[in-house]
């Protein structure tokens, strides 16, 4: 049994990495101050002996023992980490600093959740790990893109000067089942647009490019990642390289729920990306990883969450 703390485990994909980690038999602690997650999504794992709970800020000192680390915790749809930017770019950095510092004291192995927003609006296409990105330093997507970029130089710098074994997952897109209704992502906004019967909105002119990666499958490959040899210890990226538009992604949602939702344009955000799809080289050759679930059978489950949420919850 290892014993596993699971930073943000309370929000969409940490509280699913708890399930599946318990499924196999690990003593987890879950670590969330639920400024985005949940406590309803870890209800079903109260009364079970080898779970517990720390209701606290990644921030602040943690004086357990723990044998791998999974540091999820941080804002991640734009609305959110737009909302307090401060607080968003002190969640990445001081949260990992302090993570890893607990690492470091206790010989655990560390995962830092970082995401594709490094690439920032990117000149590659699609994202090799290899690639520095395109970013703006001082952008109002910045709290987010350069606090996860702060935490990644942090990671490898505890490698380089403290020997802590590490592992950074740069997550892509992903949905399905547990997602907030109302957390602003794209997903989010058209399945809730759609079954309320309200307009589809589409920032810019639906051209851009995203890749869905299915909950289930993006987990696989984080605990995969953690599980790896030493060795593979640089970045690697999770997600889905199959590439759709924001258009086509609104229109497969209408094909599948019946609405009299309309498609209607609004200006694109600053900074936001206009091509994002990942290379999945490395997790294909050292994770044996590679996305089962197709957007067209995930958003199924997914709009039938939404759909059990909507209309029992009123969200």
């Amino acid at each position: 049994m290892k014993r596993i703390l699971v930073t943000g485990g309370a929000g969409f994909l940490g509280n699913f990495l708890c399930e599946r980690l318990l499924s196999r038999g690990d003593h987890v602690t879950c670590l969330d101050n639920y400024y985005t997650g949940a406590q309803a999504n870890i209800a079903r794992f109260i009364g079970n002996n080898n779970f517990s709970v720390l209701k606290q800020s990644v921030c602040d000192p943690v004086s357990e023992s723990f044998d791998e680390i999974y540091n999820l915790a941080s804002p991640a749809s734009p609305p959110h980490y737009q909302a307090d930017p401060i607080f968003t770019f002190k969640t990445s950095v001081l949260g990992t600093l302090n993570m890893l510092e607990l690492a470091r004291t206790c010989g655990a192995k560390v995962l830092q959740a970082s995401t594709s927003e490094i690439y920032g609006d990117p000149l590659v296409h699609p994202q090799h790990e290899d690639y520095w990105g395109n970013v703006n330093s001082i952008g109002i997507r910045s709290c987010y893109d350069e606090g996860k970029r702060g935490a990644e130089t942090l990671m490898y710098d505890f490698q380089r000067f403290h020997q802590v074994n590490v592992r950074v997952v740069r997550i892509f897109n992903t949905y399905g089942p547990g997602m907030n209704p109302v957390d602003g992502r794209v997903v989010s906004n058209f399945i809730s647009q759609a079954l309320r019967g309200s307009d589809i909105t589409i920032y810019g002119d639906g051209s851009q490019t995203r890749s869905f990666c299915y909950r289930d499958d993006l987990v696989e490959g984080i605990i995969r990642l953690m599980d790896a040899p030493d060795h593979v210890s640089f970045p690697v990226n999770i997600g889905n390289p199959d590439e759709f538009t924001i258009r086509q992604l609104a229109e497969i949602v209408l094909s599948k729920i019946p609405s009299e939702s309309r498609l209607v344009y609004r200006p694109l955000p600053q900074d936001d990306p206009l091509q994002r799809c990942p290379d999945i080289g490395r997790a294909k050759e050292f994770l044996d990883w590679e996305p089962k679930i197709a957007l067209s059978d995930g958003l199924e489950t997914t709009i039938d969450y939404f759909r059990s949420r909507i209309f029992a919850d009123g969200v």
